[in-house]
């Protein structure tokens, strides 16, 4: 099975060189390069053009370092997103985040480690379903990482930080030397975006003064902070992001992969409806995708999908789902953790994916292991 190795960055794509004005013969100020690159994408239909990939990473830190103006951040963010952005330019703005953003070292594990890549500003309408899979998984054996932060515009749904800190998994505590430790010892990290990823949770208050999600948005469901073997899942919800992705990580050289048409673009796979899954690797450099329509009825697991509610109504369904008592929040996870479970090769197919998923919430493995890895954090922090 074709693997993820370690990120790295071409030299040539480090967006170090504009953070001074040396090796800069026209002397530009941090703000005028910034301005040359937003007039380019700014123009207007007929004349804008898009950026490469070194532009869009100096674009993306000069954002994240606040060289730019407030006017020029929020100027680009919604001409980035009024323009959509290419493949090549999210490559470059992935290639900013790998440079300035916190970093998770390979760990040794018999399996890929499956990124999880939600949005981070939550969820509104169904429930969240990520961290049960997530704690299913390591239950199994198969390391999960997630990424994410507080409430966020413009959504403002329920973020994972929430549910962690519902279930006493207090990430924000942990330097990301201390989730480095944990994730190591216990098969789980979360990377706190506020305290792990500061330049980037600076960008946040913009997307509710332009109103509309910018293409950091995009960025975050495409960003992994592990650098080792895993299989990033990034979700989405309309088709062209999926395309726009895939082509994203070839360009990078991300060699194993899933897309999700998930839950409010989330990489929680639904019940009530058709399941569709990219499977994606390269192979020689050239993307090799197998589209995977996953049925929930013919599983036995087709219903619908548990609606938003309340953290506390939410929690207690995890509470009963880690005493063995099974629920519709418990069965999303099941049927969730089954598919990612054959997915890293854990098991040799879906169902016995499924049959071990239920297994380890009916014998108590997987309150066992919640209990794990909240000792561990406290023993860390």
């Amino acid at each position: 099975m074709p693997i993820s190795g370690p990120t790295t960055v071409p030299m040539s794509y480090l967006p170090d060189a504009p953070l001074t004005n040396q090796n800069n013969p026209s002397n530009q100020s941090l703000s005028d390069q910034f301005r040359d690159l937003l007039k380019k994408i700014g123009s207007g239909i007929h004349t804008a053009k898009s950026l490469s990939r070194e532009e869009a990473a100096t674009a993306t830190v000069l954002m994240l370092t606040e060289a730019a103006t407030p006017a020029q951040i929020g100027a680009f963010m919604i001409a980035h997103r009024i323009k959509r952005p290419t493949p090549t330019e999210l490559a470059g703005m992935l290639d900013t985040y790998d440079a300035l953003g916190p970093h998770l070292s390979e760990i040794d594990a018999p399996y890929p480690v499956t990124v999880f890549c939600n949005p981070y500003d939550g969820r509104s309408r169904t429930a969240p379903i990520t961290p049960l899979t997530a704690l299913i998984m390591v239950a199994a054996g198969a390391p999960v990482v997630m990424a994410g932060g507080d409430r966020m515009p413009t959504k403002m749904g329920l973020p994972t930080a929430e549910i962690w800190q519902g279930l006493g998994l207090n990430w924000p505590a942990l330097t990301i030397d201390q989730v480095q430790t944990v994730l190591a010892q216990t098969g789980l990290g979360f990377v706190y975006q506020p305290v792990h990823f500061p330049q980037a949770q600076a960008m946040v208050p913009y997307r509710e003064q332009i109103g509309k999600r910018p293409t950091l948005a995009t960025v975050e469901i495409m960003w992994s902070p592990y650098i080792g073997q895993s299989n990033l899942v990034s979700g989405y919800v309309h088709p062209p992001t999926e395309a726009r992705t895939q082509d994203a990580f070839t360009q990078r050289g991300t060699s194993f992969f899933t897309t999700v048409k998930g839950l409010e673009g989330s990489c929680d796979i639904a019940r009530d409806r058709t399941g569709i899954i990219g499977l994606n690797h390269l192979q020689a450099g050239t993307l090799e995708t197998e589209r995977l329509l996953l049925h929930p009825r013919d599983y036995g697991f087709h219903g619908s999908d548990p609606e938003i509610t309340p953290l506390a109504e939410l929690l207690a369904y995890y509470q009963a789902a880690f005493t063995g008592q099974p629920n519709e929040v418990s069965r999303s996870a099941v049927w969730n953790s089954g598919f990612y479970l054959w997915r890293v090769g854990r098991v040799d197919s879906l169902a016995a994916g499924f049959e071990l998923s239920e297994s380890l919430l009916t014998n108590n493995a997987v309150k066992d292991k919640l209990y794990e890895i909240r000792a561990a954090i406290d023993e860390a922090a």
